[in-house]
């Protein structure tokens, strides 16, 4: 950590760096798919860098099994859009 930037992340930055809400960010923690502790009470919740990166490459595995489960012909009838996604 020697770069000066901060251990851990509030929710709303890592919402921030995903380009998805607070709520689903904290639906990720509450999961369990994304590790993150609860500092205090009052659902203070902070994500260590380098969990968020474990998280986002588990994520890049995940697609990239995806697809090549899809194939190339079908991966055009695909949805990939992330609008609709309320789950993420």
């Amino acid at each position: 950590m020697s770069d000066g930037s901060p251990r851990f992340l509030t929710l709303a930055d890592v919402g921030e760096v995903l380009n998805v809400t607070v709520r689903q960010v904290y639906a990720l923690v509450r999961s369990g798919e994304l590790k993150g502790i609860q500092i205090g009470g009052r659902n203070q919740w902070r994500v260590e860098k380098d969990q968020l990166e474990d998280y986002i490459q588990r994520q890049y595995a995940r697609a990239e099994q995806a697809v090549a489960e899809l194939g190339e012909g079908d991966l055009a009838d695909a949805d990939l859009s992330s609008e609709d996604d309320a789950t993420v």
